[in-house]
């Protein structure tokens, strides 16, 4: 498709989706990078007691936890 035909069609409001190769696509500021933290050992297991009664890995309550507290500061 050529520039000018994408661009018409995203201004007429049509649906492009088919012209975009979104394998590859990533949201800025999204992308993951490892940390390490060391906890005490009563910390680990009130986060694992807290990750089998959602049913869920410690990783994500860890992650869900610290998402809530960095949206309050924001």
């Amino acid at each position: 498709m050529k520039t000018k035909t994408f661009d018409d069609r995203f201004d007429d409001g049509d649906d492009i989706s088919e012209a975009l190769d979104l394998t590859q696509a990533r949201r800025p500021g999204e992308e993951i990078r490892r940390v390490n933290v060391d906890f005490p050992a009563w910390m680990v297991g009130a986060l694992d007691r807290e990750a089998r009664r959602l049913g869920v890995t410690r990783q994500s309550v860890i992650k869900v936890w610290i998402a809530e507290k960095c949206k309050d500061v924001a």
